[in-house]
């Protein structure tokens, strides 16, 4: 069953109830016809409802056993089936994996991610996991910038059941965009989610509250991942993390554990105040700016025990090996939009895949 509800039934309470989210152009955005969903609510009942914005406006399908059906007039919007384990945690620490692909911050840029998962067959053609007991690395940031956030996360959702059930993993990482929308920083979502944000009469953030099924999922993953010798993450270790001497399991569940925190109470925490910020792992940019020396490098590869660090969060043109590839740089500015790169990991050997399926030695 679909139920269609107007912007003008909704007129008279968004004037009462509806808060201010982010900043946007109304007269572009009423220019446009906004497809946008699911959204899946787990408050006393919706359980059973998908939400969908259909042609900018606001519809509702009913779940059966898990499916969601999109409306008719809805484009290509995903249509998941829901998995009960979605937000079981997984393990951070992986030995004796093959085969691994990596990429980061593809920030909302839907088919760019897709066309190069494609080209590499990574997925197949109907996009679903051809990668076998590989592992793929998501190091952060699917939110913000671009237009398709919800097709990327929604795509993401489904491959990580494909990937487990084929012998393999995906591990996708908390990056600082992530982090930023659950406390309610909006200065980089894409002005189209306004519409969303008002129809569904929620302010953007609380889209991905732990009370949905996306926020409930993505408050389950890991910020860092160890594998064979490579250490993930988002934006980098730092030479303080090595100084205050913590561990990858206790720093992912504290991470975990406070991501809803206000900005404020992670400042007035020491510890929080470093995780999460500046010098922590899903910010920190010190390989990029001759903060350290190679000595420094070492040092956080023996603290560690690995041979490399691959990490997100800071722009390139192209997969780039800094300190004779001890660190990793992966951040290929999918988020532009136009093209894109990821890193191909097979035996120790690195591998820079390029747009259209070429393979370059890194």
């Amino acid at each position: 069953m679909i139920t269609l509800i107007s912007m003008g039934m909704l007129a008279s309470f968004l004037a009462l109830f509806s808060t201010p989210t982010f900043a946007v152009d109304n007269a572009a955005l009423s220019a446009i016809s906004v497809t946008d969903g699911p959204y899946v609510f787990l408050r006393n009942g919706d359980e059973n409802t998908a939400y969908w914005i259909c042609q900018s406006q606001l519809k509702q399908t009913t779940i059966v056993e898990n499916s969601l059906t999109r409306p008719s007039d809805c484009g290509d919007l995903p249509q998941p089936k829901l998995h009960a384990k979605a937000a079981t945690p997984d393990l951070d620490t992986f030995t004796h994996v093959g085969k691994i692909v990596a990429l980061s911050d593809v920030h909302g840029q839907f088919d760019v991610m897709i066309n190069l998962l494609k080209a590499h067959k990574i997925i197949d053609e109907n996009n679903h996991w051809n990668f076998g007991d590989g592992h793929m690395v998501m190091t952060g940031d699917m939110f913000d910038r671009g237009h398709q956030v919800n097709e990327v996360l929604w795509f993401l959702y489904t491959l990580d059941k494909e990937a487990q059930a084929a012998g393999g993993r995906l591990h996708l990482l908390m990056g600082n965009h992530e982090q930023m929308v659950f406390r309610g920083d909006l200065r980089y979502v894409n002005d189209r989610y306004q519409l969303s944000s008002n129809l569904l009469h929620r302010s953007y953030s609380s889209l991905y509250n732990k009370d949905t099924e996306i926020g409930h999922w993505l408050r389950s993953k890991n910020t860092i991942v160890k594998i064979n010798n490579l250490l993930f993450m988002h934006g980098g270790i730092s030479p303080e993390w090595v100084e205050r001497k913590l561990d990858i399991s206790s720093v992912n569940q504290l991470l975990r554990q406070h991501l809803d925190d206000t900005k404020e109470e992670l400042k007035n925490n020491d510890l929080l105040n470093f995780l999460f910020f500046s010098n922590g792992p899903t910010w920190y940019r010190g390989y990029f700016e001759d903060a350290l020396q190679a000595s420094d490098v070492d040092s956080i590869l023996r603290y560690f025990n690995v041979e490399h660090v691959i990490v997100g969060h800071t722009s390139q043109e192209q997969v780039l090996g800094l300190y004779d590839n001890k660190i990793i740089a992966i951040d290929s500015s999918i988020k532009n939009g136009q093209s894109g790169e990821l890193l191909l990991i097979d035996v120790g050997t690195f591998t820079r895949g390029l747009y259209h399926g070429e393979r370059v030695p890194l």
